[in-house]
């Protein structure tokens, strides 16, 4: 009796490594679902995140962008084909059947009315950037949230590149400067940042932290978007829309490359840890500063280059502290 009670514990702990989380995907439009599927759902994918699978997800997709209501189908079949996803009709019936959800579609602007349906359900919750198509929805969404206390977050895959998140952690000391770049595909349903330049200002954001203060718009040598921040303390920021996804990041103790893809597994861990903790590896003030700089940004384009302060987007935003 007393060796089978030394050995509960042990046995308990075996039972819950091996149970898997159910997840639900909503947004079957972008290529981000079949790969991440992969990567949990196939033990043999590589960088293959266990602990979590796959199994249920709601098509949704958007009439009137191209690159969405052309991949919902093909996505769907791969996903119910390959690996047993279930569809379902609506997202308060996959939510009746998963643990967690991730809402993936590509399109930002429905991203709130999804989201209040997985809080209405009570289940933690990642979203795919962009977290929503206006930095008033972004508010909302994370109201709704902490009213709600379900867990939530958001990020690039972008900001778990290992040179990224060494120079967060201190590689390079005190970050004074850094500029980033990122493809920047603009979409005219969404502020021109929102729909691909999220990447790179999430590298900005990841090696510089939270307490941007303005920021000015312009172009750079190719005639692509520029946008520079102003952070407290004298530190200064730069997005710049480029080909490739890389940085330079100068620090008290020397400089580092940063803003590299490392692909998306370090993002899928990130999920499934988060799913697991419901500990969020991003603040949603950190979140919103994002969403703000970038909606500066268009402020300062509409104003001929002028520098826009991030408070007055939030105020206008509706934003709260």
């Amino acid at each position: 009796m007393q060796r089978l009670l030394l050995l509960l514990p042990i046995l308990m702990g075996a039972t819950l490594a091996a149970a898997e989380l159910r997840l639900g995907l909503i947004g079957l439009d972008t290529s981000h679902v079949t790969a991440f599927t992969e990567i949990l759902n196939n033990p043999a994918a590589k960088g293959h995140v266990p602990g979590a699978r796959v199994v249920a997800a709601f098509k949704g997709g958007s009439p009137d962008i191209e690159s969405s209501w052309s991949r919902v189908e093909e996505y769907s079949k791969e996903l119910t084909t390959k690996h047993g996803v279930k569809l379902y009709d609506s997202i308060p019936e996959l939510c009746r059947n998963v643990d967690a959800v991730l809402v993936e579609s590509v399109d930002g602007r429905p991203h709130l009315a999804q989201a209040r349906a997985v809080i209405a359900a009570g289940k933690p919750l990642y979203i795919d950037k962009p977290l929503a198509g206006t930095l008033k929805d972004g508010i909302e969404i994370f109201r709704l949230a902490a009213e709600a206390k379900v867990p939530l977050f958001t990020a690039s895959s972008l900001r778990f590149a290992s040179n990224t998140l060494a120079v967060r952690a201190g590689s390079i000391g005190v970050v004074t400067n850094a500029t980033t770049s990122s493809p920047a595909h603009l979409e005219p349903h969404h502020p021109d940042l929102f729909w691909y330049g999220i990447h790179g200002v999430e590298s900005l954001f990841t090696v510089l932290g939270p307490g941007c203060i303005a920021v000015k718009r312009d172009t750079n040598d190719t005639g692509g978007i520029r946008v520079t921040g102003r952070w407290s303390g004298g530190r200064t920021g730069t997005f710049s829309e480029g080909k490739g996804y890389n940085g330079t990041a100068k620090g008290s103790r020397g400089e580092s490359p940063v803003g590299s893809y490392d692909g998306y597994a370090p993002l899928v861990a990130e999920i499934v840890r988060f799913f697991q903790t419901k500990v969020a590896p991003v603040n949603p003030t950190e979140t919103l500063e994002i969403l703000a700089f970038m909606e500066a940004a268009d402020e300062s384009k509409r104003r001929g280059g002028a520098e826009v302060t991030l408070a007055e987007v939030l105020r206008k935003a509706g934003h709260r502290p």
